[in-house]
């Protein structure tokens, strides 16, 4: 008996065996190959996404997505890559946000600082709508060019906000709530009917801040005076010939023609290779050495697990999920830095202190936090970075908004127009504090205040501990303000400028590892192993295939009215105390 039990476990094991040599073995077949002259392609009119969680929706919605750090990892590796002679990128439309085209920006001026040639191919940018970002990023390319039909939609930024205090009036509603302090103004759109002094105030800096980056881009790349800029962006858009003529582009081509000045560039034996063909086939850089954990926090602070809204298209940042990956980059004694990525408008007051604490212990273990912001990183998204040792954005992030606001929707007003009654018992001289029905009393209204002091008391103390600044500076750099990255900087808010390459630096030198030295950037919380994944079931038929892309297709049609909804206030959690106003920029 004991022989033949021995006996099926040696088969048992012999099968498993094969079995994960037949898998390497695919596995190798089907890994691409770099040509050895290759001329790497981009289609940077993609939407791009920060990171794909694996959670299963989010694998689904998010596949075909652009991921940012697999864009500039590629690069940064093609740029040391003999076989790699240069890169074509196809802009114009794309929603990229301002930090974000700024670290894509970058990685492209890293690309070319090793001899490499880049050229920027657009249909068009903008076609009758605004395009500055995109421009922006097709000026850290050495060629642009332009289909004869498109036109250049360089016109300038504007900053625009719904406020729906009218339609509130009309359906018998009102909100009740309160702010710490006048720039705090998320809840505008709420209570009033145009911009406040303090919010036009703040964000007029704000695209004067991106204006002025975007002059300099311009300026550097397209080598036009700065003093002529201004006069530039007020003739814009520009139609065809005239942006050659304007020197804003280089020639007015179609794509054809535009990879055949690629190719004799390279040599006429280069071969073409998508980016992300190209990091599947060279390795991704940051692979090897000691390790540095890199942890997201993208989307609104919540409590809970992290998770992926398909009907929004957005994600969350949940403290359990961010508490957890911070507790095992602790306590994994390879790991001698943490990096946190953050791209977060804030949230929850409650879930945003519980990760504040996690950086404070990972610190007092020994382990370093250095923050890389990216397009937002304001009210609750400042307060999971404020404790970290050092803190980067690009110059572009918006940031700060350090302040709080609350308050309910009363809606007894609606209820009487639609002949809907309520009514209610309670026990508590405050039970009625939360419903929508009953007003404040001027008991609950004098808790609500307190509370609202008690977290603006918090929230600025914990600035001025974190970034060792005087409490009174703190107070009057916060009020609820929101400030680019780079005004963040000059008031102290922020420690350098920049994106992955300068956060990893500082990552590095925090964590006394010689910075000529290799370091394995590894995601946390750590994703399923390869083998795992391999056996996991997995494999789509094309039946499926298509139906699951019909369902993308469906659902992303209605995710700008879903983003409006919420950005309304409607289908969002009452957590949002720490929240910045969202606005539209173009």
């Amino acid at each position: 008996m004991k022989k033949a039990l021995t006996r099926f476990f040696a088969i048992i094991g012999l099968i498993a065996v094969l079995y994960v040599v037949v898998i390497l073995v695919v596995l190798v077949q089907r890994r691409p190959s770099v040509p050895s002259k290759a001329v790497l392609e981009i289609n940077l009119e993609r939407p791009a996404v920060e990171y794909v969680p694996s959670e299963p929706l989010a694998q689904i919605f998010l596949k075909d997505k652009m991921v940012i750090r697999d864009t500039v990892d590629a690069l940064d590796r093609a740029a040391d890559d003999s076989r790699v002679a240069g890169l074509v990128a196809r802009i114009g439309g794309g929603t990229l946000g301002m930090a974000k085209t700024q670290e894509i920006r970058e990685a492209v001026q890293r690309f070319r600082a090793k001899g490499k040639f880049a050229y920027a191919f657009s249909e068009t940018f903008g076609e009758v709508g605004p395009a500055n970002n995109s421009y922006y990023l097709a000026t850290a390319f050495d060629q642009i060019y332009l289909q004869p039909s498109g036109d250049i939609g360089l016109t300038g930024f504007i900053l625009e906000s719904p406020f729906v205090t009218g339609t509130l009036e009309k359906l018998g509603m009102r909100f009740h709530g309160d702010h710490r302090y006048e720039y705090k103004t998320a809840l505008d759109l709420l209570t009033e009917k145009k911009y406040t002094p303090a919010a036009r105030e703040a964000d007029q800096r704000i695209i004067d801040s991106w204006l002025a980056q975007l002059k300099q881009g311009v300026s550097d790349g397209r080598h036009i005076p700065a003093d002529q800029f201004q006069s530039i962006v007020d003739r814009g858009p520009y139609l065809g010939q005239e942006a050659v003529d304007a020197k804003l582009v280089d020639r007015l081509a179609y794509r054809d023609q535009v990879y055949d000045d690629a190719k004799k560039k390279a040599g006429e034996d280069a071969k073409l290779l998508y980016v992300d063909r190209y990091l599947e086939a060279a390795g991704r850089p940051h692979d090897k050495g000691k390790t540095i954990a890199l942890i997201y926090g993208l989307g609104g602070v919540q409590r809970g697990n992290s998770d992926y809204d398909p009907s929004s298209g957005s994600s969350s940042m949940g403290s359990d999920t961010v508490t957890s990956a911070m507790r095992a980059a602790v306590d994994d004694k390879d790991v001698k830095a943490i990096l946190f990525r953050v791209d977060s408008p804030g949230g929850s007051y409650v879930a945003s202190d519980a990760i504040w604490r996690e950086v404070i212990r990972a610190r007092q273990s020994g382990k370093p936090v250095v923050v890389s912001m990216v397009d937002l990183a304001g009210s609750g998204g400042y307060f999971v970075a404020m404790a970290a040792d050092k803190i980067v954005a690009q110059p572009g992030t918006i940031t700060a908004s350090i302040g709080v606001l609350g308050g309910k929707l009363l809606t007894s007003g609606l209820w009487d127009r639609l002949g809907l009654s309520w009514d209610e018992v309670h026990n508590g001289a405050n039970a009625l504090m939360w419903t929508g029905t009953h007003d404040y009393s001027p008991a609950e209204w004098a808790r609500f205040e307190a509370w609202l002091d008690r977290v603006y008391a918090d929230f600025t103390s914990k600035v001025a501990d974190g970034r060792h600044l005087p409490k009174d500076k703190v107070l009057q750099i916060a009020k609820g303000r929101i400030w680019t990255g780079e005004d963040a900087k000059n008031i102290g808010l922020v420690d350098e400028l920049g994106g992955y390459a300068e956060a990893l630096a500082l990552a590095k030198r925090s964590a006394q590892i010689p910075q000529g030295e290799e370091v394995n950037l590894e995601v946390f919380p750590r994703k399923k192993n390869p083998l795992a994944a391999l056996l996991s079931p997995g494999a789509e038929s094309g039946e499926h295939e298509a139906a699951t892309r019909a369902l993308v297709r469906t659902v992303e049609t209605l995710q700008p009215v879903m983003r409006q909804l919420r950005a309304l206030g409607i289908g969002a959690g009452n957590e949002e105390v720490l929240k910045m106003r969202e606005t539209t920029g173009r």
